[in-house]
Order: structure tokens, then sequence, then C-alpha cells
């Protein structure tokens, strides 16, 4: 089995060589906007957040039961206190306890001033106003204290963390109701190709559905993006160069599917370098060798592979660091772990290889991960059906069964 590498003129760039690239050419966006804090989910954070107030801002329960003070206490005996009222959630008991006595507490009500200890109700015998205490009653149990989770002028949350659901439950639980974070990337896309046919239309001979701008569409779904489908562009040179320019106008990145390999009709590098600048073009990533990468403006420009499947592997291998880098968000690398193989799998040595499998793992918390099928960058349903990346480095020369290799889940879930 021969790797198109070894027919190539001078040695391509390797993923990390080009992911370098790219790391050393991306200038993070400056600008911000101010956002209310519902509206922030996934945006980054421009400014670290500091805590208006401590959480909790009160001593409260942290479980239903009776709260009463440690000198009450009978060491290593029963004792009995009077209950002398009910401290709720929201509507905390505000009268002096007195020596004997103690007061009823859900949690997250207040505990009074006098009290430093908490019983859970389970615990105690009540016979009216009189509470029963057991003898291993222990004290300076179950409250929290104020400042417990977050004191006061401290950093709740720092730039530049892109936010998640809980970063909002945090801000929200200090009273803070807006955040000022990066603006929204401003990013377009479209398909080139001659053969390509809108969902809707009648397929012809010789046309295929085009499914890479409905991928793009869902991969680039994020809050911090702000993504424009320009459609199809037939393979016109002119009219591509056109495209081109008017979108990197107004966009801050432009990614392309199709026309960056070496067919007559692939004109993408071509116009790169007549409107912009190439970086490079062609790496040693199997799929997605013809990847180009450069500038048109201001505007970053990605000409990614026209196979499905390898628009999918490049725009999560390469693209999605540089989009983050972009954004301003903190360098992040996809979670990577050892697993074994009870496939055999063929590979040429040349390139850095993403073949799609079915990840599982045994009762004992091993690994294991099988073959997800057809591997050619045009076959969709193999990737459908897998669960993760199985990542062959470039002198693997093939993997037997029982081999350890390096798998990168789609997700968190398997």
């Amino acid at each position: 089995m021969i790797d198109a590498c070894s027919l190539e003129s001078k040695p391509l760039l390797s993923v990390e060589e080009a992911l370098d690239r790219i790391k050393a050419a991306v200038i993070p966006i400056s600008d911000t906007e101010t956002l209310a804090l519902k509206n922030a989910l996934g945006h980054v954070l421009a400014e670290s957040v500091y805590a208006p107030i401590n959480i909790p801002p009160d001593r409260n329960s942290a479980m239903d039961g009776y709260a009463f003070a440690s000198r009450d206490r009978s060491q290593g005996q029963e004792f009995t206190l009077s209950l002398v009222g009910t401290s709720w959630a929201g509507q905390p008991f505000l009268e002096p306890l007195q020596a004997g006595q103690c007061v009823r507490i859900f949690t997250g009500a207040v505990v009074p001033i006098e009290a430093d200890s908490v019983i859970m109700q389970e615990q105690v015998q009540v016979q009216n106003q009189s509470i029963h205490f057991p003898a291993n009653t222990l004290a300076l149990q179950n409250i929290r204290e104020i400042g417990e989770d977050v004191n006061l002028g401290s950093c709740l949350i720092a730039q530049p963390k892109k936010l998640t659901a809980v970063d909002l439950g945090l801000l929200a639980s200090a009273g803070v109701a807006e955040v000022t974070v990066k603006r929204q990337l401003n990013i377009a896309y479209f398909s080139t190709g001659d053969e390509l046919t809108p969902l809707g239309q009648p397929l012809a001979i010789g046309k295929i559905y085009d499914s890479n701008r409905m991928m793009l569409g869902g991969l680039l779904s994020d809050p911090g993006y702000s993504v424009t489908d320009l459609g199809i562009i037939p393979d016109n040179k002119q009219l591509l160069e056109d495209s081109f320019i008017k979108a990197s106008k107004n966009h801050d990145v432009l990614i392309s599917t199709g026309g960056a390999s070496v067919g007559e009709a692939d004109y993408v590098q071509e116009i790169l370098r007549n409107c912009g600048e190439v970086d490079f073009w062609k790496i040693a990533i199997k799929p997605g060798k013809p990847l180009a990468f450069g500038k048109i403006g201001a505007c970053y420009f990605f000409g990614l592979p026209g196979n499905p499947v390898a628009v999918v592997v490049t725009l999560q291998q390469i693209v999605a660091p540089a989009l983050r880098q972009l954004s301003g968000a903190p360098f992040s690398t996809r979670l990577r772990f050892l697993a074994t193989s009870t496939t055999a799998l063929k590979k040429a040595p040349g390139r850095q290889e993403y073949q799609r499998g079915i990840l599982s793992q045994d009762e004992s918390g091993a690994f294991f991960v099988a073959s997800g099928g057809a591997q050619g960058s045009n076959i969709l349903s193999s990737m459908s059906q897998s669960s993760c990346y199985i990542i062959l480095p470039k002198a693997c020369d093939g993997v037997k069964v029982g081999d350890r290799v390096t798998v990168e889940p789609f997700s968190l879930l398997i």
C-alpha cells in the first residue's frame, strides 16, 4: 500500500507543524461587548469578575433539623431543649436564642446568631415543644459559614474563560447581572462545485446533494460565533474570486469546502494567491491532505477538502483550535487516551491518520476500540455509526488485534 505523501515533491507539513503555523498567524480579537448574564452562555469572558458579596451571605443550615447552641449540650448524655420557633429559607428566626432553647430549621435557612450547631431532624424525638437530643449529638455540625463558597472581593471567574452553564449559575449566585465578553466571531462558509445540488431539488445524473454545508452549520454552532451560510458557488474562477473578496470584507473567518485539490477545476489555492496570501497548502493528514490556510485582507481563510469526512476531520482538528484562539478562548486540547484495538487496521506510513472507531468500556474500566467500518473520505455512514477517532501517527504501518492505540472520543459519552 502506497500513501500519496510518497508522491509529493517535498515533505508535507505535519499536523503539529500546521497547527504551530496557524497559532503563530492568528491574532485574537480584542473587541468586547456587554451582555446580560442570560445571554452570555458560550461567550469568552473579557474581564474577570470579582464577588460583590460573600457566598453564602449568611450562615445557613446544610439540612433540615434543629439549630442549637453547643453550650446547652450535655456531653455523652441525652438532653432536652425547648422549641421556640422556626427558621425558614427566606424567613429567618430573628429573636435572640436563650439558654435551653432551639429552633426548627430548614435547609438554606439562616442560623440564629446564638446557635452554632444543627442536628438532623431524623436524630431527635419531638414531644410537643420539647426536643430530645441523643447522647451522641455532635456540636459545630451542618452549618454553612459566611463566604464558605466565595469571599467578598475574591475572583469569581477569571478571563478569558468560555462561560458554561455552571459559570452562569455561580455569577448569578453573586448577583452579577451582566458581563463583558469578547464579541462574536463572524464566520462565513460555502461549498464549491458544479456537481452540488441544494436540498429540496431533484438530483440529476452526475450530481450529488451538498452535505458539507449542513455539517459545517452544525459543527460551527456556538454562541460565540455568528455564522453565515453563503450557499453553493459553482466552479467559476472569477465568481469564486469575487465571492472570496466580498465575504472577506465583513467576516473574521471564511471557510470553503471543495476546490482545494489539484484538479483543473480546483481554483481555491490559485485564487487565494491572487487576492490574499497562502500560509500553507496540503498537510500530512488523512483524510484531508488538500487543506489551504491563508488570509484575504484581515480575514483568515480555510480551504477544506470536498469529501465530507475530510471536512469533519479538518474542521475539528485544524480549524476549531484556530477559531478558539481567534475568539480569545484559553488553549485547550481534546481528550485522548489509549484503548486496545479489537480489529486489525490498515495504514501506510506518511500521514497522521484519523480513522473512525467504535469505543467501548468493560466492567473493569478498560477501553477497547473497533473499526467503525469503511474508511473512505466519502463514506459518512461509518462516521455516523462511530464514536471516536483512532489516531494513527505518521510512521504507523498498520495495527494488529491487541495493539494499543490512541483514541479521541467524539463526545464524553460512549
